[in-house]
């Protein structure tokens, strides 16, 4: 019977076959002939994760063996495609991977006891809001396409929500696992309705409430609607109440039609998604009306058929001008461009690795014996899920496009590295679930 370990290992083979397979078929479309460049970014691909297999091996023996791979699969579709749009993206995305890597590492490292996280859960919370404002803050906010979405410091600038969804799934799981019992035993029925105590749900509220007003405040829609459904999801987990999911949706319903009828950036999103033909482009070939990008996004999924145009084929802008044909096609509307180019099973072929990154993660939750540590699996793998539903259903216009990256593929250092740390906790939560069980089952 093979290893969990080496079932990680056989699976890391595949996924640098791919990558090289994929950035040859880049190569060859773009200089005509093919050299032996694709073979050397596939090894230094596969080294890369040989060496955080070794580190995984010694420091987490018993962790889920397909969540890295299913990571590093999804990264190197994201490095392939980004690549064809731009070599110098590329190559930053490269650099962000492996600082990524370096932190999944160090997280592992100084976590392996995360018990610790509950200790300082307030600390953590509060840490997590003020990275939220911090986009707002004069002098280092900046506002990308009407949104306050990073925070330049000097030469460093990244986006703080993406670090900011850990930090209050983290809180969120260690206040629900201690007053998990009071929320069930306290709950009283009312109209046939199952109320939580505002008592004990009222802190939750509070950070819950805040994060919204401050995600609306910096206009960050698509990590608001994650923050909610991780929030939703946990409740749920702690207390088995589902009439409180109810009245959280309810909630939503009311908060939605709030913001969407008071809220001008919201109201034109809204706007936007029911009729983006109402201003498709103030001119010829003129990428300024409001609707053009999701119009364009649903184009060009149209175009890629089943089977797709091939790596490189797709037309990113209008021939002859400098126009974007596909507007932020490295980041949200990256989903768009590889339906176009490796057509509709390439894509569903994408969304199953999604998918199975989520069942593993949620697998990890069933099988963890401790409240936190079911909790903070199940907030996390949530939170990833939501993300990449948002960001795809955005682009297909399932609900309104928002500015979320889609995890691991889009181009952004703040998400690729805040998503390996997010691997690296849902790891030591796998392995001590896992080794709990082969020693009891032993």
């Amino acid at each position: 019977m093979i290893s969990a370990r080496n079932r990680e290992l056989l699976a890391l083979v595949p996924v640098a076959l791919l990558l090289t397979a994929g950035f040859a078929a880049v190569f060859a479309q773009e200089n005509s002939k093919l050299g032996d460049l694709s073979l050397i970014y596939g090894a230094y691909f596969f080294a890369v994760c040989l060496a955080t297999h070794i580190y995984l091996r010694l420091r987490l023996p018993d962790s889920d063996p397909y969540l890295f791979p299913l990571a590093a699969l999804l990264t190197a579709f994201g490095l392939v495609m980004i690549y064809r749009i731009d070599e110098n993206l590329a190559r930053d995305q490269a650099n962000w991977f492996v600082l990524g890597l370096v932190l999944f590492a160090v997280t592992i490292h100084f976590l392996r006891d995360y018990d610790v996280l509950e200790r300082y859960r307030y600390t953590i919370a509060v840490v997590g809001l003020l990275l939220l404002l911090a986009p707002r803050l004069p002098g280092i906010g900046a506002q990308v396409n009407g949104a306050y979405l990073g925070v330049d410091i000097g030469p460093l600038a990244f986006q703080p929500a993406e670090f900011s969804k850990i930090a209050i799934v983290i809180f969120l799981a260690s206040y629900l696992r201690e007053n998990r019992e009071v929320l069930i035993v306290g709950a009283r029925r009312l109209l046939g309705v199952t109320l939580p105590p505002l008592k004990h749900l009222g802190p939750l509220l509070v950070v819950w409430g805040a994060s919204m007003f401050m995600l609306v405040f910096i206009r960050d829609l698509g990590s608001s609607l994650m923050f909610f459904a991780a929030f939703l999801a946990l409740l749920y987990v702690a207390t088995g109440r589902f009439s409180f999911v109810v009245i959280g949706m309810a909630l939503f319903v009311v908060g939605a039609w709030f913001f969407a009828s008071h809220v001008p950036h919201v109201h034109d999103r809204v706007d936007i998604w029911l009729d983006p033909y109402h201003d498709p482009t103030s001119g010829k070939y003129d990428p300024g009306g409001d609707g053009y990008q999701i119009l364009q996004s649903i184009f060009a999924q149209a175009d890629g058929g089943l089977f797709g145009k091939g790596f490189g084929q797709g037309l990113i802008t209008i021939p002859g001008t400098n126009n974007a044909l596909l507007p932020a096609a490295q980041t949200d509307t990256i989903y768009s461009l590889i339906v176009n180019e490796v057509g509709l099973f390439g894509a569903c072929a994408l969304i199953l690795a999604y998918l199975l990154f989520t069942a593993r993660g949620f697998k990890i939750a069933l099988i963890a014996d401790d409240g936190f540590s079911k909790l903070l699996a199940t907030g996390l793998t949530a939170v990833f899920a939501i993300q990449a539903f948002v960001i795809i259903g955005g682009v297909t216009r399932v609900i309104p496009l928002t500015g979320v990256t889609l995890p691991f593929v889009s181009y952004g250092g703040s998400s690729i590295v805040a998503n390996f740390v997010l691997l690296a906790l849902l790891l030591l939560v796998s392995d001590r679930a896992r080794r709990e069980a082969r020693m009891g089952g032993s």
